[in-house]
């Protein structure tokens, strides 16, 4: 018989790690996969984290090594490099994850997904490099503090766009050009209203048919020199000087390989219960950035991964309760 695991746990970032503190505390034999050699997910791409409650500073990198240690030490196993490819659950209600292909797999009594999402880039030139340089950013809330005072180009057409280009003027950036491919946002007409109204009030230049083509570094490449955007309607480039650019593009979560597993919305996040973070299969949670109705922070993705791994005790101490699960039925006491 093969080797089973109480829970195998899909993407080491903020939210797998929180969800294995729980599972191995409570001495459930836990895996948990990373695709990457490294796990830590968007956050290991945050130089100064500031929004995590008690801790004023730290690095993304090193949190996730603090988590790492914290985890390791109860008792949890890491498979780094293992890429699952599918999903099923087998005849004996046994969660079968496919590693790297078809030909090796886990058996689990429960799954608990959290592959994350990945901010879509635009793939311009320069946009790696100063990504790298914490000069591009997908996340005003993440990083607008850096840029008090600042100039700022955001890009995007979006409720997203508009709304933190509306947060970063109110908060941090002196100047703020924003640019839209569209001649219409995309975004909510009310808050196209309030933009255009904050617009007036703030440094805010509002560039419609517009496309960013280049970010230039300066020479020492951690500072960005300038970008180069386009007048689509007449096909004129344009330089501007800018500290900071803010790419508000969308996201794009990683479960693909689920498609013919679980139900997805159109948009390819995970259909869950939002309370109890149940997926359409019995016996496989859903937490952090990939489900439906994530909000996208650091600290309700470690939220979320504690919460699947409480209701996980929970489906393990009556599997029938699977979909059944309402407020007036969790308990008042908690686990």
């Amino acid at each position: 018989m093969a080797d089973v695991y109480d829970v195998i746990i899909v993407g080491a970032g903020p939210a797998g790690y929180s969800a294995a503190l729980y599972t191995t505390r409570d001495r459930y034999r836990t895996v948990m996969l990373e695709k990457e050699g490294l796990g830590g997910g968007q956050i290991m791409l945050t130089e100064r984290v500031e929004n995590y409650p008690g801790i004023p500073l730290v690095g993304g990198p090193e949190l996730i090594a603090a988590m790492h240690r914290q985890v390791e030490r109860f008792g949890c196993a890491f498979r780094t490099s293992a890429q699952a490819t599918h999903l099923r659950r087998l005849e004996d209600g046994l969660l079968e994850v496919g590693l790297n292909g078809p030909e090796e797999t886990l058996q689990g009594r429960c799954v608990i997904l959290c592959p994350g999402s990945a901010y879509r880039q635009l793939g311009v030139p320069g946009e790696a490099q100063m990504r790298q340089a914490t000069r591009v950013s997908y996340c005003a809330t993440c990083d607008g503090a850096f840029y008090k005072g600042k100039h700022v180009l955001t890009v995007g057409g979006g409720n997203t766009a508009v709304e933190d280009t509306i947060y970063l003027a109110e908060r941090f950036a002196s100047k703020i050009t924003m640019i839209h491919r569209r001649e219409e946002f995309r975004a909510q007409k009310i808050l196209v209203e309030e933009l255009e109204e904050k617009a007036r009030q703030h440094a805010i230049e509002i560039k419609r048919s517009y496309v960013l083509e280049a970010i230039v570094p300066n020479p020492a490449g951690d500072e960005i020199d300038h970008v180069q955007i386009r007048n689509l309607k007449t096909g004129k480039p344009e330089t501007l000087g800018v500290d900071g650019v803010f790419i508000f593009a969308g996201m794009v979560p990683n479960t693909r390989w689920l498609a013919s597993s679980l139900e997805l919305t159109p948009e390819g996040y995970i259909r869950c219960n939002c309370m109890t973070l149940q997926t359409s299969m019995p016996g496989v949670f859903v937490a952090g950035d990939c489900r439906q109705g994530a909000t996208m922070q650091l600290v309700t993705a470690c939220a979320d991964g504690v919460t699947a791994a409480l209701m996980m005790k929970r489906y393990f101490h009556d599997p029938k309760s699977w979909g059944l699960a309402q407020a007036e039925n969790l308990g008042g006491s908690g686990w």
